[in-house]
């Protein structure tokens, strides 16, 4: 598949072979059953090396999968309140949203409204701010709560 007039050989080793015909480096591959792979074709001549192909692609699988296990993935809890929540739910579901928070997740808090409720969104606020400063021992606010459409939105980060 290689194209070019001639090409720069690196054996397997590391070490420079020369500038030859691809011809002559798939033959130089073929007498130490490995494969010739074009690495950097924009070059002049075009570098190719002496590799088993095979086994390149298994380490960069395992290097790939090996960083993958580092990646840490935040995850989001949502919590979801309404306007008119009895006290006592509203102490359950801020207790759980305490158990998420130092299981190490982020939480989401919901306040949605439902009709009628839209015209005192002012009691909304206010309970959304009493849920953020009953969390404020185990959590960090990260977005400050935000109106959107039916529901304010705030989002809470352990400490």
């Amino acid at each position: 598949m290689i194209r070019s007039r001639s090409v720069r050989v690196i054996d397997e080793t590391g070490k420079q072979v020369g500038i030859m015909s691809p011809r002559e480096a798939l033959a130089i591959a073929e007498e130490k059953n490995l494969d010739l792979v074009e690495i950097a074709p924009t070059t002049d001549p075009p570098v190719c090396k002496i590799m088993d192909f095979g086994k390149y692609r298994y380490q960069q699988q395992m290097k790939d999968r090996e960083s993958k296990k580092k990646q840490h993935v935040v995850k989001i809890k949502e919590v979801r309140f309404r306007p008119r929540i009895g006290e006592n739910d509203l102490q359950m579901k801020v207790n759980m949203a305490k158990k998420f928070l130092t299981d190490g997740f982020k939480v989401k808090i919901t306040l949605m409204f439902r009709g009628r409720e839209m015209a005192h969104r002012e009691t909304g606020q206010e309970l959304v701010n009493k849920v953020i400063e009953l969390l404020t021992d185990v959590g960090v606010v990260d977005k400050p709560p935000i109106s959107e459409g039916r529901s304010i939105v705030t989002f809470i980060s352990a400490k």
